[in-house]
């Protein structure tokens, strides 16, 4: 599959089979994660994965009140949690990269688990100060995001047919309204 293919056809997955994703195919993954291009080469991602099914249920009651309505997660066989470690952060021009870094690295991992048939939900629906005490965080770490992967059932659930549609994850905005040439 090509690249723009790849970026076509990913979306948001809600709905996963139990498979478990295999060892060397999670490594690839992560791999395309630590490759990804960062500020000054600070490389501030932390990544936290989880693929025991029982810490994935556990983890998926501690995500906060605003965390339940991702509570589909609970049947993914793997979730990552996307970190930045802020001793790692670089601010240029009054901003900080940790958050543009981590996201990069981040898609990478997203996209690279597509190119193996494999989906992924970027979530940000999260307490992170309720699921940083969970984790046991150092104090310098922020969460970014957190994301199931896994390969997508084709019984979607009514739940992650609701998200999907209240996500307007299909919906893209015309290049003309965000392009302009000079």
């Amino acid at each position: 599959m090509n690249f723009i293919d790849l970026v076509t056809t990913r979306h948001s997955v809600r709905t996963f089979l139990p498979d478990p994703i295999p060892k060397e195919i999670l490594q690839e993954i992560l791999e395309a994660g630590r490759l990804a291009p960062s500020a000054q080469n600070r490389q501030p991602w932390r990544y936290i994965v989880f693929t025991d099914p029982a810490k994935i249920r556990e983890l998926a009651k501690k995500t906060g009140l605003i965390g339940l309505s991702n509570f589909f997660i609970k049947d993914a066989p793997c979730v990552i949690i996307a970190c930045a470690d802020m001793k790692k952060n670089v601010r240029i021009n009054r901003q900080d990269y940790y958050l543009v870094d981590t996201a990069i690295s981040f898609q990478q991992m997203m996209l690279c688990a597509h190119s193996h048939g494999i989906g992924s939900c970027w979530l940000a629906a999260f307490s992170e100060k309720a699921l940083a005490k969970y984790l046991q965080l150092p104090r310098n770490w922020r969460i970014v995001a957190l994301a199931p992967f896994g390969y997508e059932s084709e019984n979607k659930s009514m739940y992650g047919k609701v998200l999907s549609a209240f996500a307007g994850s299909a919906q893209r905005q015309p290049l003309e309204e965000m392009v302009s040439y000079r």
